[in-house]
């Protein structure tokens, strides 16, 4: 049966950064939190586009040409194939992300670090 998320109890049960929990599934998609802090890698996904809305802090998404700057409440999509880093230059970013099923969060399985359900 449907039940409601808590987000804010899901974020406060982990500390770690860079390291997505699914807290929701919907189709073949998965709804997932995660604290970041610092730089993350350059990646892209090659199959699929990958949704971040920022619910706490600043996030600093970084393209090859160009920086966006978003703040709570604010989201972006990065298409397929783009070259993205995100970035956490001012403190800790809680995020909710949503991605297609199991998708590796550098996109490569061989270096991500998978998201854990909870």
């Amino acid at each position: 049966m449907p039940a409601a998320v808590n987000l804010a109890a899901k974020l406060a049960s982990f500390t770690d950064h860079w390291a997505p929990r699914i807290v929701a599934r919907y189709n073949d998609n998965e709804v997932r939190l995660v604290r970041v802090e610092g730089e993350f890698v350059w990646h892209s996904h090659d199959d699929s586009d990958e949704l971040f809305l920022v619910l706490e802090s600043e996030l600093e998404m970084e393209f090859r040409d160009r920086t966006e700057r978003l703040g709570p409440g604010e989201l972006i999509v990065v298409p397929r194939g783009t070259e993205h880093r995100p970035c956490a230059r001012k403190g800790e970013v809680k995020l909710l992300l949503m991605d297609p099923r199991d998708t590796p969060n550098t996109g490569d399985p061989a270096t991500a670090t998978p998201a854990v359900e909870i």
